[in-house]
């Protein structure tokens, strides 16, 4: 191993967005009804100071009622909305006064109505009635959703012409979501599905009446209903040209806008310190930054920079906190290794493989096992770390080839006794190393039998076919992509991308059991499991996270206030009592934190009125 650099980031570049004079702080509550006079459960309310980067967002109660955590004192935007309704918004000087009711007014425009959709709800409308229709929306899941939600195409309407245009450039783009250039390499997958495809989506999102159909959702009740967020806007990167610091569209504003591009985006993991503040990676090229901060009280955000190559930033993904507050990531300064930061003196460390050592890479995730090691995936299969020795060691996978497709890792994670597991995505296959002995086993998980009786005439292609991805499954693929350990428990989660599901591993016997997410059209991405066991986990095409508490065998689903998030990673800080949930908002390019809250905390906000 050798240790390249420690850089002291004394001048890391800081960008300051002032909240406003600090007062006494204020309790802001109101009553959010339709223009009928119905008292709306549910209903997001959003405030955000004049001149702030920093939104915080609530739901209304059973009586419509709301209250705001305590606030400081100042000029706000308030909105409140539904879907369904049109956005409703009020100035508000908090100081003199404490109280703002709201009205939702029905949308009437269809269009507008269905673009006001959070991208799961769209998908989950495509139709699947038909065998050939069920076919369909499976490839449209599988394949049209590598480098944006479901909803930010779905958003538009093409002719079939206009249709056959998008999959021409599209089966050529890989995940990166960036065009290769005339002679790349094109989806199989879509090019056998291409007339097909561009049939369905014409009938779902042409120019003529729709084939989607479209259930009542219920909004949020019950704890759910409780939770705070606080979303936080990040710089844009200003080498991209935009001409914009923040991005038009914020995906909270206004839902009727859609979804938001992610151009000039930064963020993609994100966790918070045991300084309550938020931290993130930045994996896109720039020359400004690889590990964010925000500073959750002010909006402030700090860049701390590692050198790259050609005058740019070290890019950076997986990011994950140890049990003293250091955050450990995959970096690239050239040949990808593994950084650390302090952040009580800004310091980055980087750490590098030895040279005849496979370095850190894949779809890098970071964990932090049971016994202060850290685990990182790596092209052919994980690496360990031992921040006291300063040393790596690395395990290959069992199957470090395959004819069917990449054997790359994707996540990785380290259990509460110290051994590894690292997830082979596109062969669903999961590898395991027991430390103490150095054996290295797998697990291949089994593959989706409904979708391989109902592909069942095109076996024959699926099977034959030899360049799986983590963007290009076949049908009945899982997609293990990453996961989180139970520190707790022998209980490792696997997020199951193409499934629709969780995999839970016993982590002693290494019994397997699939767990069916609540809907089709939910597609797992990072798990993180707390002290109470419960896995929660965020969902890449859709606006919203979950927790699954395994004792009760339940899921309980939360909006993200933000539609048009593509999450990827999720974080939990538990200190003093108190639960706070973080996910990098990739696509809008913020962060955000969620905090439940309990009865007791709202009689007592109610009390303030």
């Amino acid at each position: 191993m050798t240790k390249l650099r420690t850089l002291l980031l004394v001048g890391a570049a800081s960008l300051v967005f002032m909240t406003g004079t600090q007062a006494a702080d204020q309790v802001l509550s109101g009553t959010v009804t339709s223009s009928s006079g119905q008292k709306l459960e549910g209903v997001t309310v959003y405030a955000k100071m004049d001149g702030s980067t920093i939104t915080t967002a609530i739901y209304t109660d059973e009586t419509g009622t709301y209250h705001f955590p305590a606030l400081p004192a100042g000029k706000y935007r308030v909105w409140a909305q539904a879907l369904g309704f049109e956005a409703a918004t009020h100035a508000v000087d908090l100081g003199a006064t404490r109280k703002q009711d709201l009205v939702l007014r029905p949308i009437t425009d269809p269009e507008r109505r269905f673009r006001q959709m959070p991208s799961e709800m769209m998908a989950a409308a495509l139709p699947e009635a038909t065998a050939s229709d069920a076919r369909m929306k499976k490839i449209f899941m599988n394949n049209c959703t590598g480098c944006h939600p479901p909803g930010y195409i779905l958003q538009f309407r093409f002719d079939e012409a206009g249709w056959n245009k998008i999959i021409n450039l599209m089966k050529v783009v890989p995940g990166t979501g960036v065009y290769p250039g005339a002679n790349a390499r094109v989806n199989a997958i879509m090019d056998r599905n291409q007339k097909e495809l561009a049939a369905y989506l014409t009938r779902a999102r042409g120019p003529g009446e729709t084939s989607m159909t479209f259930p009542e959702r219920p909004r949020p009740t019950g704890e759910a209903a409780r939770v705070v967020w606080k979303i936080y806007d990040l710089p844009l990167n200003p080498d991209v040209g935009l001409g914009t610091k923040y991005n038009d569209n914020d995906g909270m504003s206004d839902w009727t806008l859609g979804q938001p591009s992610k151009l000039a985006e930064l963020p993609h993991d994100g966790s918070m310190g045991l300084d309550g503040n938020l931290y993130y990676t930045v994996n896109n090229p720039n020359r400004f930054v690889t590990i964010g901060k925000v500073d959750t009280k002010t909006g402030e955000v700090t860049y701390f920079k590692a050198d790259g190559r050609n005058g740019e930033a070290a890019t950076a993904h997986g990011l994950a906190r140890d049990a003293q507050g250091n955050f450990w990531f995959d970096i690239n300064p050239g040949r990808r290794g593994l950084g650390k930061l302090d952040p009580k003196t800004g310091k980055i460390t980087i750490y590098q493989t030895p040279q005849d050592m496979t370095p850190v890479g894949g779809a890098v995730t970071i964990d932090v096992d049971g016994q202060g090691k850290v685990w990182a995936s790596a092209p052919d299969g994980a690496v360990r770390f031992d921040p006291v020795t300063e040393t790596f060691t690395a395990y290959r996978s069992v199957t470090s080839k395959s004819p069917k497709g990449t054997v790359a890792t994707y996540g990785a994670a380290g259990d509460r006794d110290g051994n590894g597991w690292w997830a082979q995505m596109a062969i669903d296959t999961i590898g395991h190393v027991n430390v103490k002995t150095g054996e290295i086993s797998e697990i291949k998980l089994a593959p989706i039998k409904k979708e391989m009786d109902r592909f069942a005439e095109d076996r024959a292609f699926y099977e034959s076919f030899g360049d799986a991805g983590f963007s290009v499954p076949i049908p009945w693929s899982l997609g293990p992509r990453r996961m989180g350990t139970d520190k707790n428990a022998n209980v490792l989660w696997v997020g199951n991308s193409w499934g629709a599901s969780l995999t839970r591993i016993d982590t002693k016997t290494k019994e397997t059991t699939i767990i069916p997410l609540p809907d089709p059209a939910l597609l797992a991405y990072h798990i993180h499991v707390d002290s109470r066991h419960n896995a929660w986990g965020n969902l890449w095409t859709s606006d919203q996270i979950f927790k699954y508490d395994p004792a009760a065998k339940r899921f309980t689903m939360y909006d993200i206030p933000v539609h048009g998030t593509e999450s990827r990673h999720i974080a939990l800080l538990e200190r003093n009592g108190q639960l706070h949930v973080v996910i990098p908002v990739y696509r809008a390019n913020q962060m955000a934190f969620m905090t439940p809250r309990s009865e007791a905390d709202l009689r007592a906000l109610r009390a303030q009125r």
